[in-house]
């Protein structure tokens, strides 16, 4: 057992006013097991939500999407929270697997440690540290049991707090508050003497970015006086320096503990590199000239050299709510993402039963190497299949080096020299994979593969509203297809054609239905509309279809048939409301018996083309008044004469008069009713829908009167 003895312990010393009781236990915690930050968050007691109190070791603005985050939240200290257990990641790889949204966020390699503060009766909060890229994918014995012993100084430090009615706040951070001892024989001045001679521009960095201390050449390098840059950030002091790809290198030092680089163009035209070097208490940066890519031409002149402006992310973002279904999802990453990154094809993948299923692809001169890999096994050793099982992204720069990795790929290249494989994971697991593909061999410096993998957050989360759309409109609408009659059987003299159309918008199960019955030597038909667009609304136009055809059966009259009806749904106590027309068919007299409940009326073209609107008698919606009578009216039917019902879907819009849009039904059914009644019924659908986005259902139901004798 290692002894930790000798670590002071905040909660055992007096309180004192002011004193950063919980950046102090932090900072304990961190000297004891190498970490090089973390943070205290705090449970709030009359909701279930942890609050950051204090950050150690990096700016908070690290950390501002999880200031504040509830116990629910998928991120490692709110795990462990719900849990009541430590939480281990490993490394940046297992941080993509497990928490998505963390790696979306800070996709460099780090690894991270959280630890419930809670003691036998309460949890009080959390804890979190981290380490740089360096660390091993597993905690050795010895942090282990410091960071056990860490958790309980801070859980003892908040229990007392909360005996004693004393609360804790947020506090300053005291890892990255300079030592006022300088830590040099040589002396500030010397030391600054000795700088200021070196030939290579010299900027140190604190940890949240600012300026404390540059030398002359780096000031000449990048074009502003010493005074204007200290205490600044260079992002926003050298306008040149904003962008968020150099902001992001700053971040990736930081947290991955790791020296990077990055390339910027000085107008009009100097070319300098940037080498950050970090520590626990900031970065130092070297700058220098770097002639080579003075003669550079793959960027044009004036050009942005982003890959992915703020601008344009904001608007692919906005892009990618737009996408509705899944096809609609494939067309705009190919018109949007594809043109701004470079690439040009792209396949979605998604994983089904085991395998993969090729959602939609575009840019692939050969559409037969796509669709080889649909249905392939996920345990196939594919770059597609390990990224989708992994959540780990996969870059290839060329031809080589895909073939040196999967030797597989040489019998099914796809024209192609560059890929970029974008594990699309949402809600906490993978939904797909997005594959870019390259016309030329591509390099992927770090700054890029961070954009990239930010880009596939994105389309993982338009991917998993599409797919669920996707789904559910199959379902509804073969839902609704199946309770529909799947072919009409009407008697000799009468001919018939139907069509249904769904609503465009939404993806609910609507309620309007129509139907042909065979009551020999005569035939009743149907057409009604329940209230509501959903799964109780299907069901009632199901019951009402079988009623209606039972009722007819047992030869109710029509006025009757409606009575029943209108029983049948008090009975079933449903609070939703139908309409409906009924009507029995006599061609061998050449007439028909309507009822009406509330339905919009029928219209009838008779043979010499002229068309009137039926303004028969009727009863209310059904469902409403149990005591509800429905009257008849008797038409004549002459052979040629055309019966067209309809839903209220046909002509009803916003905006648009009824009246208006049942004369103007009236003159396209008088013009095209001599037709083939299946065409006849395309131009009524089509007349009714055109231009506008359908809010409700369409049902036709056309009946046209033949010489049956």
């Amino acid at each position: 057992m290692v002894g930790v003895s000798d670590t002071p312990d905040p909660a055992r010393e007096p309180p004192e006013a002011g004193r950063p009781l919980l950046s102090v236990a932090l900072a304990a915690m961190m000297e004891d097991v190498g970490a090089h930050s973390g943070a205290v968050y705090l449970l709030r007691p009359d909701v279930p939500v942890l609050e950051m109190a204090v950050m150690a070791g990096l700016p908070r603005a690290f950390a501002a999407p999880w200031e504040r985050v509830g116990v629910s939240a998928p991120i490692p200290v709110a795990q462990a929270v719900r849990q009541r257990r430590p939480v281990w990641v490993g490394g940046g790889e297992e941080m993509a697997r497990r928490f998505p949204r963390v790696a979306v966020v800070l996709p460099y390699p780090f690894a991270l440690a959280a630890l419930p503060l809670a003691t036998d009766d309460a949890v009080l909060g959390s804890v979190f540290v981290t380490w740089p890229a360096g660390h091993g994918p597993e905690l050795t014995e010895r942090e282990r049991t410091l960071l056990t012993a860490g958790g309980e100084r801070l859980t003892r430090l908040l229990a007392r707090a909360s005996a004693e009615h004393r609360p804790l706040g947020a506090e300053r951070d005291l890892v990255a508050t300079p030592d006022a001892a300088v830590a040099d024989e040589l002396g500030p001045l010397e030391a600054a003497r000795m700088v200021a001679r070196l030939p290579y521009g010299l900027v140190s960095l604190d940890l949240h970015g600012r300026i404390g201390h540059v030398n002359a050449a780096a000031a000449e390098l990048l074009g502003r006086p010493a005074t204007e840059l200290l205490g600044t950030l260079p992002w926003v002091s050298v306008p040149w320096l904003n962008d968020p790809l150099y902001e992001d290198r700053y971040r990736a030092a930081l947290i991955s503990r790791m020296p990077t680089s990055f390339v910027a163009l000085r107008p009009p035209g100097h070319w300098l590199s940037f080498r950050l070097y970090p520590g626990s208490t900031g970065l130092s940066v070297r700058i220098t000239r770097v002639r080579v890519l003075t003669e550079r031409t793959d960027v044009p002149a004036g050009a942005p050299h982003r890959l992915v402006t703020i601008s344009r992310l904001l608007s692919l973002t906005g892009a990618l709510t737009e996408a509705v279904a899944v096809d609609d999802l494939v067309q705009l990453v190919a018109d949007e993402v594809g043109p701004a990154v470079g690439s040009r094809a792209l396949v979605l993948l998604a994983a089904e039963e085991g395998r993969m299923r090729v959602l939609g692809h575009r840019g692939f001169p050969d559409e037969r190497v796509v669709h080889r890999f649909d249905g392939m096994p996920l345990t196939e050793r594919t770059p597609g299949a390990q990224a989708l099982t992994s959540g780990v992204p996969a870059f290839f720069e060329s031809v080589e080096h895909m073939e040196r990795l999967y030797p597989v790929r040489r019998e099914t290249r796809d024209g192609f020299a560059a890929w970029a494989y974008l594990p699309l994971v949402a809600s906490g697991r993978p939904v797909g994979t997005c594959v870019l593909a390259y016309a030329e061999p591509h390099s992927f410096p770090a700054e890029e593969r961070a954009v990239l993998t930010s880009l596939g957050g994105l389309i993982a989360q338009a991917l998993e509203r599409t797919m669920l759309y996707d789904a559910k409109h199959r379902l509804a609408h073969g839902l609704q297809e199946a309770l529909l009659p799947h072919s009409l059987c009407p008697p000799p003299g009468i001919e018939a054609a139907a069509r249904y159309l769904p609503a465009t918008r939404g993806m609910e199960i609507g309620g309007d239905f129509y139907d042909l019955v065979p009551t020999r030597p005569q035939a009743s038909a149907v057409i009604g509309d329940v209230q509501g667009h959903n799964v109780t609304a299907a069901a009632l136009m199901g019951q009402i279809r079988t009623g209606v055809r039972a009722y007819s059966a047992v030869g109710q009259a029509p006025g009757e048939v409606m009575g029943s009806i209108n029983r049948l749904l008090i009975d079933l106590g449903t609070e939703l409301f139908a309409s409906c027309l009924y009507l029995r068919l006599d061609p061998a007299h050449g007439r028909a018996v309507m009822a009406r409940a509330g339905h919009p009326p029928p219209l009838l073209r008779r043979p010499d083309g002229r068309v009137r609107v039926l303004d028969l008698a009727g009863g209310p919606l059904l469902g409403i008044d149990s005591e509800a009578v429905y009257p008849t009216t008797e038409v004549t039917l002459a052979p040629g004469s055309v019966l067209a019902l309809y839903t209220d879907g046909l002509v009803e819009s916003p905006g648009v008069d009824i009246e208006d849009a049942l004369v103007d039904l009236g003159a396209l059914f008088s013009e095209a009713g001599d037709g083939p009644l299946e065409d006849v019924a395309d131009a009524l659908v089509r007349h009714g829908t055109a231009g506008r986005e359908r809010v409700d259902d369409v049902a036709v139901l056309l009946l046209r009167a033949r010489d049956g004798r």
